[in-house]
């Protein structure tokens, strides 16, 4: 079994780490976070360090995974000048699991080459109780011999593995997994918003919805949280607006417009704007169901 450490020990992170120690028996001997309150709450719980460098996480673990916000928190934690993960790394792997930009995950794949150390993506498309149990779905990118290497270990985290390419390559996928979503989950709202204000029983029209064209993935996920206002946070419209922007970014420099994301994206924005930002993307309906207080605002 392996020895295993944790770069960001959020609700995603820190599931992962409980399934990998608790139910596969690998050893998370080390976990940092800048919310040392998180951090030190997840040592205690599993038994590992602490770290109060990053250099520390690197030289107690063979294997670290990183779970981490934006592309600056992945360069502060592996380019940054002083403390680094990349410190006496020769010999170690960083599975990147964030969703970020393309660029970061080359910047730090070269970097990590330079340290003697192997770096692959591990991109993300599920949520907190799929962390827990080991069911996410990851998208893979990176060196087909290093991701041969991990397969296994891999595998004990994702209910189904898809290597995408070199490194970025599943960025760039989940970008487009992430805004495909968005735009279905800002559609729904519309959808559910507009139906409320014609009258219409909201249960009838999801049902409806999910025998026809409408149906979605996001239709069995957030429709009813949209309906009851029910919005805690399992994928935050924060995140929402910072992965459409991703999108947004990659279709720019292809040349290539994207109305639909840009709408989304704007959607997503204005939740930030109004300190909605930290809700679940389900409360986009608080900006298109009749009566709520975003929509009186207009």
């Amino acid at each position: 079994m392996s020895k295993i450490a944790f770069v960001g020990v959020g609700r995603m992170g820190a599931n992962m780490a409980r399934h990998l120690q608790l139910d596969c028996g690998h050893e998370i001997t080390a976990v940092y976070d800048v919310d040392k309150e998180a951090s030190k709450a997840l040592a205690d719980e599993l038994g590992a360090k602490d770290c109060s460098l990053l250099a520390e996480v690197t030289d107690c673990a063979e294997i670290i995974f990183t779970v981490v916000t934006n592309d600056a928190a992945m360069r502060a934690i592996f380019l940054g000048e002083a403390d680094t993960l990349f410190q006496g790394a020769d010999g170690k792997t960083f599975i990147n699991c964030a969703t970020l930009s393309p660029g970061i995950h080359r910047e730090v794949y070269e970097a990590g080459k330079n340290a003697g150390a192997k770096v692959l993506e591990g991109a993300m498309a599920s949520s907190i109780s799929q962390a827990r149990e080991g069911t996410l779905f990851l998208m893979i990118g990176g060196d087909e011999e290093v991701f041969q290497e991990h397969q296994e270990l891999l595998k004990q985290l994702s209910v189904n593995l898809s290597l995408c390419g070199e490194i970025g390559k599943a960025a760039e996928v989940k970008a487009l997994v992430n805004m495909v979503m968005n735009i279905n989950t800002a559609a729904l709202a519309e959808g559910l918003g507009l139906a409320n204000a014609l009258g219409l029983d909201l249960k009838m029209v999801c049902d409806i919805f999910s025998q026809t064209g409408a149906n979605s993935r996001v239709l069995e996920t957030d429709s009813e949280d949209m309906i009851d206002r029910d919005h805690d946070c399992w994928f935050s419209a924060e995140h929402a607006a910072k992965d459409s922007g991703i999108a947004a970014d990659l279709a720019k420099a292809k040349g290539l417009n994207l109305p639909v994301n840009d709408a989304t994206k704007k959607q997503y924005d204005k939740m930030v704007s109004e300190g909605l930002g930290g809700l679940d993307k389900s409360g986009i309906a608080e900006l298109t169901f009749p009566g709520r207080h975003t929509a009186e605002e207009e």
